[in-house]
């Protein structure tokens, strides 16, 4: 299986993708990620390209080969929409964060994004993940509502990725992102 999370610096797509390679490495499964994260303390685009299967020989996902895109902003689903598979499925975050051109009055943020994505992917969830994380107290946990999300389309038993998030997550925070998961999965 080849997924792509991808997101805006901050946004917590890097734990997202530890978490998930942590709950298919415990299922006795051969995880490959790479990430790039350039300028993502600058509001920058952040991507984990993860593979997951038997036997992996490379993390990188070609174009029109990802199973799952996991897009933390609806600019970046639309960003990264070529390396969707045909029969591929799209979880959207529909949070807006303007990029810096948009915020300089240089560009304007596209829109419809959703609407667009739903006309070209037969699959696709879109979420207000910030609003279930402000629900469950903190948005910064919207990551996790996403992973909640992905948690419920995957084959992985929803034991594993508590366990993952227990591993992950400090002590101090994990109520709240257990709560977020919780709010991702049911609504996947």
């Amino acid at each position: 299986m080849n997924i792509l999370l991808v997101g805006v610096g901050g946004q917590g797509t890097i734990l997202a993708s530890k978490v998930l390679t942590e709950v298919a490495m415990d299922s006795g499964l051969e995880v490959k990620m790479s990430e790039i994260h350039g300028m993502a303390q600058r509001g920058g685009s952040v991507v984990t390209q993860i593979k997951i299967g038997k036997e992996i020989f490379s993390p990188l996902i070609e174009k029109g080969e990802a199973d799952i895109i996991v897009a933390f902003e609806q600019l970046e689903a639309l960003r990264w929409l070529e390396y969707l598979k045909p029969q591929g499925a799209m979880v959207i975050n529909t949070q807006i964060i303007e990029p810096v051109p948009v915020i300089m009055g240089k560009a304007q943020y596209p829109q419809e994004i959703v609407e667009k994505i739903k006309d070209k992917v037969e699959r696709v969830i879109a979420i207000d993940a910030l609003k279930c994380a402000v629900e469950c107290g903190n948005p910064k946990v919207s990551n996790v509502v996403m992973i909640g999300v992905l948690a419920k389309k995957m084959d992985f038993p929803q034991e594993v990725w508590l366990k993952s998030l227990e591993k992950k997550v400090p002590a101090a925070y994990l109520e709240t992102n257990l709560k977020a998961f919780a709010k991702g999965y049911e609504q996947g």
